[in-house]
């Protein structure tokens, strides 16, 4: 099988990931965001759902919804709740500040707001692709070179990204068709979006990546640009040392040792189906580390090897 090729992540405006919850998508996340800082980018990682899970890994803790807060030079982080989207949404289109306020804090709007479906994945896209704007839309808003959104899993993210073309169609004129059109035609746009999907080398995580390519492809017209399998175990033992270990008299030691050998066994045989399924979208593989929590020198050896296999 030949090596895969790399993913074209340059001059792209936005970068989202996401893949099956709990298989580390905000540590990728994270790990993209210091290599792209790395290189001299203005970057901001978006979170959803008011998270700040990758402040926490970078050391920093979360501001309040909606602002803007440096971590690093170059590195900005932001969480996006939909209410503060929805205000900030409202200001941009009313004529005056006051009008505007009332009517995003008012108990009956904020009722319909709530009660649409996808409105609240509608709001979020569309705070997304206000950071990836240049100039911004937002009064005074200094722009991004770059903005990594730590989606959420695999289906709710397919799901945010499908907001935007269907409120289009179902508005059809007037403000929320003309910027729905506009996010959906970003996030199509292989020079300006990009996906990467986070997955472990486990059966149901890579049948979530495998599925999510799919789901992409066909029903939102939306390329995958590339595939992370995190936490993979390093192979140990040859060939020839686990049929010695099969024979060798049984204590705990030797227990420990073919467990650990079975599973790297079983994580290769996940990750050659995985390769098989992506058809040749580049994947890469990071390190299982064996600590309770991630710390800088972890996080800076994880955005080495991604900046290796970027293009």
């Amino acid at each position: 099988m030949s090596a895969p090729r790399r993913p074209d992540l340059s001059g792209k405006r936005l970068l989202i990931v996401t893949g099956k919850g709990g298989v580390g998508k905000s540590t990728v996340a994270a790990a993209l965001a210091i290599t792209a800082s790395g290189r001299g980018l203005r970057t901001i990682v978006a979170e959803v759902a008011a998270r700040s899970d990758v402040a926490s890994l970078l050391g920093a803790r979360g501001a309040a919804p909606g602002r803007e807060v440096e971590l690093a030079p170059d590195l900005h982080h932001v969480s996006i709740e939909p209410q503060s989207a929805l205000e900030e949404y409202i200001r941009d289109e009313l004529p005056g500040r006051v009008p505007g306020m009332i009517l995003a804090r008012s108990r009956a709007f904020d009722v319909l707001a709530t009660a649409t479906p996808g409105m609240r994945e509608l709001l979020t896209v569309g705070k997304v692709w206000e950071l990836a704007q240049r100039p911004r839309r937002t009064p005074g808003a200094r722009p991004h070179d770059l903005v990594i959104l730590d989606a959420p899993a695999s289906g709710h993210a397919a799901a945010l990204l499908g907001a935007p073309r269907t409120f289009a169609s179902i508005a059809n004129v007037g403000p929320v068709a003309r910027q729905g059109a506009a996010i959906d035609r970003m996030l199509r746009d292989r020079r300006s979006s990009g996906v990467i999907a986070v997955a472990t080398p486990e059966q149901m995580a890579v049948s979530e990546a495998l599925e999510l390519r799919g789901t992409l492809s066909e029903n939102l017209e939306i390329a995958l640009d590339g595939v992370v399998v995190n936490r993979v175990l390093p192979a140990r033992f040859s060939a020839a040392e686990q049929r010695t270990l099969a024979r060798a008299p049984d204590d705990p030691a030797v227990r420990s040792a073919r467990w650990f050998a079975a599973r790297a066994r079983a994580q290769r045989a996940q990750l050659a189906r995985l390769r098989r399924g992506l058809r040749g979208v580049p994947s890469t593989t990071l390190p299982f580390f064996f600590s309770d929590e991630l710390g800088a020198a972890q996080l800076e050896a994880l955005a080495r090897r991604l900046a290796r296999w970027q293009a």
